[in-house]
């Protein structure tokens, strides 16, 4: 896995290095181009955005932005390929429960002052915003809405 290699350069790498808002993110991505390939959540606090890239000078085509449930972003990981939802999940929290998969290169992580263990998520006993009647817990951990 490469370090933070996004404040070591100019241009739409450092914009994206100070990004703190998923609005901010794709400001910064805007003139190069970008595709939403998916939009992913786990649990009511973490939604991973997935997108392609455009601009060459960035560490790989893909980006995940995982963000917190207010857009602030936590991570930016780049890669070669879309990576397993799965795959992703095993790499953050590998004593959880989602099976391995093959992960595709991550060439570049960034993490911001919003970052936290994002396995705190997964656990049976996972703050919630949801009563407990009105929710049900998702596949791998976390809650969501029942019905």
């Amino acid at each position: 896995m490469r370090p933070d290699l996004l404040g070591q350069v100019g241009g739409v790498s450092r914009r994206l290095h100070d990004a703190l808002t998923l609005g901010a993110v794709l400001d910064a991505l805007h003139d190069g181009g970008y595709e939403l390939l998916a939009h992913w959540t786990q649990g009511e606090f973490h939604h991973d955005v997935v997108l392609r890239c455009h601009d060459a000078a960035l560490p790989g085509p893909v980006l995940v932005v995982a963000t917190n449930c207010n857009g602030g972003v936590k991570e930016l990981c780049f890669f070669d390929d879309v990576p397993d939802r799965d795959a992703l999940w095993h790499e953050r929290c590998p004593d959880g429960e989602f099976a391995p998969h093959t992960l595709p290169p991550l060439r570049a992580r960034h993490r911001t002052v919003h970052w936290f263990d994002p396995c705190e998520l997964l656990t049976d006993d996972a703050r919630s915003e949801l009563r407990p009647e009105c929710r049900v817990r998702q596949r791998g951990g976390g809650w969501m809405p029942s019905g």
